[in-house]
């Protein structure tokens, strides 16, 4: 008897999901609740565990895009393969499941098995690839190509070469371009549409304006460099400038509670609270995990928050709670050496904060042409709800707080 493994409700404004991998192979022996797939949704990604134990046959390829409810794999009874059988086992069952997948893929590419006999999981990626399986040499048994080898594979450079030398030789072809012109297509992610749809969205419907300013960070960089040790020492975190930005930020929308603002329907909601989201690129594209409360948090509380999301955002283990919600948004392109950038604000919020490089700049400072570490400072924000004396007020009490750090710890 067989059982149908579904899609389950990963939230409640989630309709359908994408079968980013699978982590098992079809016929191989799942024990229950052990992970066999992943499922990517436009906000986060969730393995898919076995509901019982037995044989996996896969029914949904790597890629699908699937309703909740739909249905990925069944799993049929069947026992562990037992000692040094067990490979034997695991190749007899995947022959046997395999004749169809074998005979379409030989549809498609009549030489695929030319040279060795691939997986169907190694047959689609080599497809993909372009790659010719008679040119990859096996690791699995036998000889046989396993989904591990094609992963591996690279496509060789030699064919552009080689049709450079016949044009060479003839004077009146035209000369081949030196160098592999290769392209690939990747379809797009849930989650890299659902940015791509969002971002356009806010630059169609909001009234979106950008203000700047400049911040003097050698009050901070001396502070840091002051109790950076007794703070790690004593807390268990490094003090960075993403908690003194955030502690600036809660401080001014304090003041100025309409930057902390959004619209629903024909209303300005507004928060006594600050949820500060932090953008933080993972492999799978940018995300936005929450600091919840941040107004509340000290600077090591802000700093272990913002190391507990990041960590789990390179892991892709960010649940939906902690990408929602927020009413601020906290960017750092600076990271990545940018200069200066205009941040596009994360819908529903009306406003996001955008930190740049720090650069060795001159200034005037008491008269005089002084070298200090400079950074930029840019505020998106909706000009339907934050007027301008706002935005430009709002950013000129972060850079007060910034260039006089004293004044976030006596909030003053």
């Amino acid at each position: 008897m067989s059982l149908e493994i579904k899609v389950p409700t990963v939230g409640e404004s989630i309709t359908e999901v994408t079968l980013a991998q699978w982590l098992k192979q079809d016929g191989d022996y799942v024990e229950m609740d052990e992970n066999i797939a992943e499922l990517e949704s436009d906000k986060a990604t969730f393995e898919l565990p076995a509901e019982k134990a037995g044989i996996l046959r896969i029914i949904a390829q790597e890629g699908d895009t699937l309703e909740i409810g739909a249905v990925v794999c069944t799993i049929e009874d069947g026992d562990a393969p037992a000692g040094d059988k067990k490979e034997e086992a695991l190749a007899a069952k995947e022959e046997s499941a395999a004749p169809a997948a074998k005979a379409e893929d030989a549809s498609e590419n009549p030489d695929s098995y030319a040279a060795g006999t691939a997986s169907p999981a190694a047959a689609k990626i080599l497809r993909e690839k372009g790659i010719d399986p008679s040119t990859i040499k096996g690791t699995g048994k036998d000889g046989r190509i396993t989904k591990e080898d094609a992963e591996k594979a690279q496509a060789k450079p030699a064919a552009p070469k080689a049709e450079a030398k016949p044009a060479a030789a003839a004077p009146a072809a035209t000369p081949a371009v030196a160098g592999a012109r290769n392209e690939r297509r990747e379809k797009m992610s849930s989650l890299r549409k659902t940015i791509a749809k969002r971002l356009v969205s806010v630059k169609n419907e909001t009234a979106m304006l950008t203000t700047f300013n400049e911040v003097n960070m050698q009050p901070i960089m001396d502070l840091r460099a002051k109790y950076k040790d007794v703070f790690k020492e004593k807390h268990g975190v490094g003090l960075g400038f993403m908690s003194f930005f955030t502690k600036a930020v809660t401080t001014a929308l304090k003041e100025w509670p309409a930057v902390n603002a959004r619209i629903e329907e024909n209303e300005i909601v507004y928060s006594d609270f600050a949820d500060i989201s932090i953008a933080v690129s993972a492999p799978k594209g940018l995300v936005v995990p929450v600091i919840r409360n941040a107004d509340q948090l000290s600077l090591q509380g802000i700093e272990k928050e913002i190391i507990n999301l990041a960590t789990k955002a390179r892991d892709n283990k960010l649940t939906i709670d902690e990408m929602t919600g927020g009413t601020f948004t906290i960017t750092n392109g600076g990271v990545f050496g940018s200069m200066m950038s205009t941040p596009i604000i994360n819908a529903p919020q009306s406003a996001i904060l955008g930190m740049h490089n720090i650069v060795q700049r001159p200034i005037a400072e008491n008269g005089q042409v002084v070298i200090r570490p400079m950074m930029y400072i840019a505020l998106s924000y909706d000009h339907r709800i934050i007027d301008g004396r706002e935005s430009v007020s709002f950013l000129v009490r972060v850079k007060q707080l910034l260039e006089d750090p004293a004044r976030l710890l006596l909030e003053v």
